[in-house]
């Protein structure tokens, strides 16, 4: 009588375990391949893979319509994080705000947040659904830091105290910039660099990389693959904090050997060593000022 009670509760047990399976299987969302939505062959006039086959994204090159199937059944939320002290929340944040309320990741749950030195000055904003905003305010003693250290700083703290908790994805992006068009979910990876509106189109060997020897940011003469744009950087949290931790870490070396590279310089570094698996092409961050190339085709920020 023993043994058959034993039988049928270890019956049970399989069964359930059976039923448990059968559920994640059939809910589990089936990871996209990169030939699902994205076809280099499309713009043959741009640089469109990397010698370590990650993929540059340009107008033409993405299924839009593909990556949403995929990105909607996974729920995901993205974060945005923005940093504006004294004149540049006056007369930067309201239009960023709005414009990526308009622009960014449309149709997805969002997080702006933004980081100021006094909260009393934000601006009276009303977001789309999905869209959430968290403000934070810089200690005043803190102020006197190198304003790039100051944001990478803050940036890393909420992302440890809070963020990696929140967000799926995070881009962090300078201020003063317009969203123009979608920035959508073809920009969305594990590590996402974007290429500089200047120097994409000149040589090499003219990068202004760091080239002291003592730098942390050193890159040598005739190393380096792309040279990148500090105005955003994208990826999971925890890649962003990677990244802010090496860059704090090359700050501090620089400081004791009396150098100051910089962020620009200690970002392009770590791209270097640790390979980004999705660059932006200066679609994604053109500047009005400059000469429209043909290669641009959408400007997106």
């Amino acid at each position: 009588m023993r043994s058959n009670r034993k039988m049928l509760l270890l019956v049970s047990f399989l069964f359930s375990l059976l039923l448990v399976e059968r559920y994640f299987r059939n809910h589990q969302v089936k990871e996209i391949q990169l030939s699902d939505w994205f076809n280099p062959s499309k713009r043959p006039d741009v640089v469109t893979t990397t010698d370590w086959h990650a993929p540059v994204i340009w107008e033409g090159t993405f299924n839009r319509r593909v990556l949403n199937n995929y990105y909607q059944r996974r729920n995901i939320t993205v974060g945005l994080a923005v940093f504006a002290v004294g004149r540049f929340v006056d007369e930067y944040l309201e239009l960023f705000i709005r414009s990526a309320d308009k622009h960014f990741m449309v149709g997805y749950k969002v997080i702006f947040y933004v980081i100021v030195d006094a909260l009393f000055r934000l601006p009276d904003l009303k977001l789309g659904p999905l869209r959430t905003f968290k403000a934070f305010r810089v200690n005043e003693e803190d102020l006197w830091y190198d304003l790039n250290l100051l944001r990478m700083k803050s940036l890393g703290d909420h992302i440890i105290w809070h963020i990696q908790k929140e967000a799926d994805f995070l881009f962090s992006m300078a201020v003063n910039q317009v969203f123009q068009n979608d920035f959508g979910v073809e920009t969305l990876g594990k590590s996402v660099a974007q290429l500089h509106r200047w120097w994409y189109f000149k040589n090499t060997k003219n990068f202004p990389y760091e080239r002291r020897p003592g730098s942390a940011a050193c890159i040598p003469f005739g190393l380096g693959d792309f040279y990148y744009d500090s105005s955003i950087i994208g990826g999971t949290p925890q890649e962003i904090l990677n990244l802010i931790d090496k860059y704090l870490k090359g700050v501090v070396h620089d400081t004791s050997n009396r150098l100051n590279s910089t962020y620009e310089s200690h970002l392009n570094k770590y791209f270097f060593l640790n390979k980004p698996t999705k660059l932006l092409s200066p679609e994604y961050n053109w500047d009005p000022k400059f000469r429209l190339p043909p290669q641009i085709e959408y400007v997106k920020v």
